[in-house]
């Protein structure tokens, strides 16, 4: 049994979490968020390594974490070699699924979803010209829907007039994608507004491609003996009134407590 941590600006990461768990029950869960410093795609880079090496830092002290995923696209194409420097144990981050969307289009045309930060990395566009040569990959970065999801999460409805703007362009035309990358965490929250404006598109998340990673590299993790008791837990960096009201959602999620993180 290990100890694993998954770590998010918000509720995003929470998607990653339900693959991971679902693919590997047996192991204590640490959902972490770092809700003082929501978004991260508003920080600087220097401020964005900052608050997660430290962060996660303590995490990984505190509560004896054998393995961590870092369940964010902006703090994974930003932080993660700052975080692996820093810790003497796996860190796994997500990428855009653009490989395994590559090979689903059927028409050539792949849109990916994402954060501004992550339609501007270098990063993004090296993935686009490694695995999807010859294709048409359209760009399009929100973060007004990272709020939308935030918000569905804590049980508001979704404001399906500003979806609709954000993907008119994809939605009608010859041109349009009938592959969608959801290349931020949060987006997966969104899966059945979108299917519902762009029915017939396949949605590609990276949660089952990370899994896998995380089933991998727990083969070279020496763990405790196994419990009959599971835990999962969920930690953020501010817990005021607006957390507390993520009390019942997480608990849906399996998580069975939210404390604040004091480091």
């Amino acid at each position: 049994m290990a100890n694993i941590l998954v770590f998010d600006s918000g509720m995003g990461g929470l998607s990653i979490y339900r693959e991971i768990r679902r693919a590997l029950p047996a192991h204590d869960y640490f959902y972490c968020f770092d809700n003082a410093n929501f978004p991260y795609g508003e920080l600087s880079e220097a401020a964005l390594i900052t608050a997660c090496t430290r962060l996660v830092s303590h995490m990984v002290a505190e509560h004896a974490i054998d393995l961590v995923v870092i369940a964010c696209s902006t703090a994974s194409t930003i932080a993660l070699p700052s975080l692996r420097a820093a810790l003497t144990i796996p860190v796994v981050g997500v990428v855009p699924a653009i490989k395994p969307a590559a090979t689903l289009t059927r028409n050539g045309c792949i849109g990916l979803l994402a954060t501004p930060g992550t339609v501007s990395r270098e990063y993004t566009h090296h993935l686009i010209t490694q695995f999807a040569p010859g294709q048409r990959v359209l760009l399009k970065g929100t973060t007004e829907l990272v709020i939308e999801a935030e918000h569905k999460l804590a049980g508001r409805p979704v404001n399906m007039a500003l979806l609709q703007e954000v993907l008119m362009d994809w939605m009608e035309g010859e041109a349009r994608p009938d592959t969608l990358v959801l290349g931020c965490t949060h987006f997966p929250l969104l899966n059945d507004e979108i299917r519902q404006l762009m029915p017939g598109c396949q949605l590609v998340d990276s949660g089952d491609a990370v899994a896998r990673r995380v089933a991998h590299l727990l083969a070279t993790v020496v763990g405790r003996p196994s419990q009959a008791v599971v835990q999962a837990r969920a930690y953020c960096t501010r817990l005021d009134a607006e957390a507390q009201k993520l009390t019942a959602p997480l608990q849906a999620w399996g998580l069975s407590s939210l404390e604040e993180v004091r480091y």
